[in-house]
């Protein structure tokens, strides 16, 4: 039985409308304001809106803030204490007259650490929340990275869409021409089924692409604090331009000085050293001073007279660190070890921040140069081989097969243009980010 070329387009006609119910399947119901036509979400806005709303973030900074009071609380003299007695109350009778000695006591005692270490606790305390102000600024610098790189991935993929789309029409063009050939008796009905089998690859990518983007959507949509389901509408075109950055010696000084998670694991290097100087302070005793008032009643025997006296005791102790070989030099060697820990990650992240630069500053260069390439080259000529094989084909001058490889790789490379500019794009961010300055540019 014959299989005419009308049959098999129709069948063309009845796989594009199953693939796009399919693809309305895989949505989740919106919301009437969803649906509604949303605003464009610009890098920019995604970015504004993350930092103002990310929980994470501000998970972070609300850390911040409860360590940021921890100063004061630890460079405050301990709580006084206020004590209430009663001394040599005679049990058979628990009368206060009876004995000379019974009197009921209020005093109150005071515990004075040796001088320093309140001030080292403080400076430690104060080092670390500096060190957790920084940690928010590079959970925010790591933020805008993701914002960006997800936005720029949504961005590849719209444009990866609008190929398929453009593509499409393309291609049916091709079955439009192969069909009226092979009806005139001038073509094979090989082309036309060759040129239905790309269209309908062609709609499984774009199948592919679309549940792609939804899921990239998704977590930009999370990123921001925003329901997941959340329509992103970007805008269609964006600027191309490539600057040019700075050289890498000086990216590499700018990050020594303002990239916050270089300056956090300073700021924990120093509260190290306080740590170990009140390490050090420990082999001094700390101190305590106390009074006590005793009230007492009745009166002095008669050879003595008068009331009691009431009685006022004063009381200084001396903690004596007698365990110095096992607990306070101990401390000591502990502390040091935790110094040479920091000095050691700062040098350590030091030096994959500086190789993170370079790499960004590699992918960057070699997205700029294929982007170049793409745009100024390769997609050109690759369109122009598409038409003049397109008119080969029509005069029968051109084999089928071969149009339609010029046509895939037409495709392939306008993908490839499209991946150039958010690789580009996404390095510069991963840049900055690594940096910790967007004045990364000459």
């Amino acid at each position: 039985m014959r299989i005419t070329t009308h049959s098999r387009l129709d069948s063309l006609q009845l796989l594009k409308a199953l693939v796009i119910a399919a693809a309305s399947l895989l949505a989740t119901p919106l919301t009437a304001q969803e649906l509604s036509s949303p605003a464009e979400l610009t890098v920019d806005l995604a970015v504004d809106v993350a930092v103002s709303d990310n929980p994470g973030l501000a998970e972070m900074q609300s850390r911040y803030e409860a360590m940021a009071e921890i100063p004061s609380q630890v460079g405050t003299l301990p709580d006084p204490v206020l004590s209430l007695g009663a001394m040599s109350l005679p049990m058979d009778t628990f009368n206060r007259d009876q004995e000379a000695m019974t009197q009921m006591q209020i005093g109150f005692s005071q515990v004075f650490p040796f001088p320093g270490k309140l001030g080292l606790r403080e400076e430690a305390a104060e080092f670390e929340a500096q060190a957790a102000s920084f940690s928010v600024d590079e959970m925010r610098l790591r933020l805008i990275n993701q914002v960006v790189n997800k936005w720029w991935q949504l961005y590849y993929l719209d444009r990866a869409i609008d190929t398929i789309d453009s593509n499409h029409l393309l291609l049916e063009q091709f079955i439009k021409i192969a069909r009226t050939k092979y009806e005139i008796g001038t073509g094979l009905q090989q082309d036309v089924l060759l040129a239905q089998l790309e269209l309908s690859k062609l709609i499984d990518q774009a199948i592919q692409v679309e549940s792609l983007r939804r899921n990239q959507a998704i977590r930009l949509n999370v990123l921001m604090d925003r329901a997941p389901q959340s329509v992103v509408l970007l805008p269609e075109s964006v600027s191309a331009v490539m600057p040019e950055i700075l050289a890498e010696d000086e990216l590499y000084r700018l990050a020594e000085v303002a990239r916050p998670l270089l300056k956090n694991l300073e700021q924990t290097v120093e509260a190290a050293n306080s740590r170990l100087d009140l390490a050090r302070r420990d082999y001094y005793p700390d101190f305590s001073v106390g009074v006590t008032y005793g009230n007492r009643a009745g009166r002095n025997a008669p050879f003595v007279g008068g009331s009691r006296s009431d009685l006022l005791s004063f009381m200084v102790g001396v903690k004596i660190p007698l365990y110095i070989g096992r607990k306070q030099s101990r401390a000591v060697s502990q502390r040091s070890s935790e110094v040479q820990k920091q000095r050691y990650a700062l040098r350590d992240e030091t030096n994959q921040v500086k190789a993170d630069i370079s790499s960004a500053v590699t992918d960057y260069r070699r997205a700029q140069a294929q982007l170049s390439l793409f745009e100024d080259g390769i997609v050109p000529q690759a369109r122009q081989t598409v038409q003049s094989m397109l008119a080969g084909y029509q005069v029968s001058e051109v084999d089928f097969l071969n149009l339609v490889r010029s046509q895939v790789t037409l495709f392939n490379y306008e993908l490839q243009y499209w991946k150039a500019l958010t690789e580009a794009k996404q390095a510069l961010s991963w840049l900055q980010a690594s940096v910790g300055e967007e004045s990364i540019y000459e």
